[in-house]
């Protein structure tokens, strides 16, 4: 250990641009186990290990990467799944930039971070491979369920843990395979679909039942779900986008996010989807504005390069030193051909007009894929509001204000919109308006047990939070796990994973 003077830090090697955006696989490759224990064998071993600290699950890192650094591996591996659930997900998603890696001491020294999210995959992967991950085996089974609305990471979170103590668990989810965001939200390039699906295989191997396709509110009840478990976790997350103000905001061609990536997913599954074959929903050959700064924004455009779009640009109203996504993931859209205008905003949109309703009438400007002869009001432009930075707001950020008179029409055949998501109106949804929300229509919760108002409800994740990192919904589902097996007398989740 203590080898960070004399080794520098290094990630895996990564596939170069030209030759990774023409495919979803994922961009950075294995590392070799010399490399690996390489890297963990810098860890400083500080009596404070602020990367624990700063992680949400509390990892017990600088164990883990010890263990590696000294070639024991599957040790590693169980001290790394006692805290983490998806250790191999975290490892591959989290923004390390911002929790561990970030707050690494060697790192505010000068010696550049351990790569942790980098040896924490190579570690899960490994295990996987070695066949050191086994199908949930409960010592005892026990009489009570749980319903788990949600089949996303805190949900499943929670599902793995109530099951190892022996709770017999069904997770409910309005989409056609398990993993929420894991699997609609999140591309191929960062998050290869293998990987979340062989967790899906475990979890229903150990004797979780998925209930697929089933729509609270329209296929059970919420009040059936409570009356056939013992207890309920909502872990739904939130999917409502927010939207755009400004003229033309409708027209054809300004599309979601969620919209967009979970149609590119589907496609990446092999799935038939017709939003994506007619062009609506497909990025070729079109110049493509992605508006927003967050990871989803970063997921369009780096989407949008591997669909064929003529041109990338994405629109952020602050600068790069303020933009709320991963640096890494700007850096490597960069690389794959996306341009980036800071400080700047939509002001409307600009629309083709009438079309002529013959093809072969369509001039060169008008032939583009998903807008069809005779369409009228597809996009043709996002008018670009320049923006300054000005005072800054209760957050400390500084608020973006327009220049007047400084505005632009950027040309644009899809506009995808990725300005965050918001709670849905579950109450109505679900006919329960005894479940209660806060003013932003999150539900309400105890943050230690996650127990909302309703008497064995719970809930985790981000329509608690807001939209917020898929560590914190992880860790949301295991303590609403502990706090639940608490409440059925059974032993805690940690000593029955063990």
């Amino acid at each position: 250990m203590l080898k960070f003077v004399s080794v520098g830090r290094e990630m895996p090697e990564k596939r170069g641009a030209a030759d990774r955006k023409d495919d979803f696989g994922e961009i950075y490759r294995e590392f070799a186990a010399e490399r690996a224990a390489e890297q963990a064998s810098r860890c400083s071993q500080c009596g404070v290990p602020y990367c624990q600290s700063h992680c949400p699950l509390h990892n017990d890192i600088p164990d883990w990467l010890r263990l590696t650094a000294e070639g024991r591996l599957r040790e590693a591996y169980d001290v790394a799944q006692i805290t983490n659930t998806f250790p191999e997900i975290c490892g591959r998603i989290c923004p390390q930039d911002r929790l561990c890696e970030g707050n690494c001491v060697i790192e505010q020294s000068g010696h550049g971070t351990v790569t942790i999210g980098s040896v924490e995959k190579y570690v899960t992967d490994t295990a996987w491979e070695e066949g050191w991950v086994q199908p949930i085996a409960p010592r005892v089974e026990r009489t009570e369920s749980v319903g788990v609305i949600g089949a996303g990471p805190g949900g499943l979170a929670a599902a793995d843990m109530l099951r190892r103590a022996g709770v017999q668990v069904t997770v409910y989810d309005r989409y056609d395979r398990a993993g929420g965001l894991l699997t609609y939200g999140i591309p191929g390039f960062k998050l290869e679909k293998e990987v979340v699906e062989r967790r899906n295989r475990q979890l229903a191997e150990g004797g979780v039942t998925f209930r697929l396709g089933c729509e609270v509110g329209r296929d059970v009840t919420f009040a059936e779900i409570r009356d056939a478990h013992d207890a309920v976790i909502v872990a739904t997350g939130v999917y409502k986008s927010r939207e755009l103000e400004g003229d033309n905001s409708d027209a054809d061609g300004v599309v979601k996010a969620i919209d967009y990536l979970t149609v590119s997913s589907k496609k990446y599954f092999g799935d038939q989807v017709d939003a994506f074959d007619d062009g609506s929903l497909n990025a070729q050959g079109k110049r493509v504005v992605v508006i927003g700064g967050g990871d989803t924004a970063m997921d369009c455009v780096r989407t949008a390069i591997r669909q064929g779009a003529t041109s990338v640009k994405c629109l952020y109203r602050r600068d790069r030193a303020n933009m709320p996504g991963s640096q890494r993931e700007v850096a490597n859209a960069e690389e794959e051909g996306v341009e980036f205008v800071w400080l700047t905003a939509p002001g409307g949109f600009e629309t083709r007009g009438p079309m002529p309703a013959e093809v072969g009438q369509i001039g060169p400007k008008e032939q583009v894929a998903g807008v069809r002869p005779g369409r009228i009001g597809a996009v043709g432009g996002v008018r670009v509001q320049r923006m300054k930075l000005g005072e800054a707001d209760a957050t400390g950020r500084q608020r973006p204000e327009i220049i007047e008179g400084a505005d632009y029409v950027e040309d644009a055949d899809l506009v995808i919109k990725a300005l965050g998501f918001e709670p849905e109106a579950l109450p109505t949804l679900w006919d329960s308006p005894e479940l209660e929300v806060t003013r932003w229509g999150t539900i309400k919760a105890d943050f230690r047990t996650h127990e909302t108002g309703l008497d064995g409800v719970y809930a985790v994740g981000d329509i608690v939070r807001g939209a917020s990192l898929v560590v914190w919904a992880i860790r949301d589902g295991r303590e609403a796990a502990e706090a639940i097996l608490d409440r059925f007398g059974a032993a805690s989740a940690a000593v029955a994973a063990e």
